[in-house]
């Protein structure tokens, strides 16, 4: 049976009184959050290498000792200068002389010498300016066919690995990187024919993995950087 308030329209919905409020805070976290994350970790890694490099100073010579209070960021200037030294020496001839002698004893340790080379490998890798690094970012057909993975081109497959893979055609090294950390991942070869190459860089490809593919690059940036390759 009807009644008269069936036919009356619904009351209005009271607007949240705190739904501005939350809007505004997400808004804010977004901007503060990246700043924040950023200026912390800057500021833990500059306490981490404080703390690994001014414990080899001689007290009398400890900065502490002259300006009273323990100012961060002292070691890593101190760190900075050593190194610059230490690079400096080694590219002259008695620096060279003595990195090969260092090195001709770390040769004749049979545990050390394993963890020195791999080490020095990783460095060189890098570190140095000469060693080529990815060319391209790519995508392959990974773990199995119809699923699509981001890669990095690294170079094309040389010696044994060339000679006895299983194609007719070249073979290429591509690092398959996992998400959220991109620095692990795998090492994979495939025929040059199954590698697309992108057209994004290298660093878009990477913020896209580290986002777990909710950062994606520019369309017109990824087009400017194929028009440099083409040209």
């Amino acid at each position: 049976m009807n009644t008269p308030f069936d036919d009356l329209p619904p009351p209005p919905r009271k607007p949240k009184r705190f739904g501005g409020l939350r809007a505004s805070f997400l808004t804010g976290l977004v901007v503060i959050a990246p700043v924040g994350l950023t200026v912390w970790l800057m500021w833990t890694l500059i306490g981490w290498v404080d703390g690994f490099v001014l414990p080899l100073i001689p007290a009398q010579y400890q900065p502490e000792h002259y300006i009273g209070i323990n100012l961060r960021g002292v070691g890593v200037i101190i760190f900075l200068i050593f190194t610059v030294l230490v690079g400096w020496v080694a590219k002259g001839l008695i620096g060279r002389s003595l990195i090969l002698f260092a090195e001709s004893l770390v040769n004749r340790m049979p545990v050390v010498r394993s963890i020195y080379s791999g080490v020095k490998q990783i460095a060189e890798t890098v570190f140095a300016q000469s060693e080529r690094s990815f060319e391209k970012a790519c995508l392959v057909e990974y773990p199995r066919k119809g699923i699509w993975a981001i890669g990095f081109i690294s170079t094309e497959a040389r010696g044994e690995i060339n000679q006895k893979a299983r194609t007719d055609g070249a073979v290429l090294s591509v690092f398959v990187p996992t998400t959220p950390n991109p620095t692990s991942g795998f090492l994979l070869y495939f025929p040059r024919e199954d590698v697309i190459e992108l057209d994004m860089s290298i660093e878009d490809a990477a913020k896209l993995v580290i986002s777990a593919g909710l950062v994606y690059p520019d369309q017109k940036k990824a087009e400017e950087i194929r028009k440099k390759s083409e040209d």
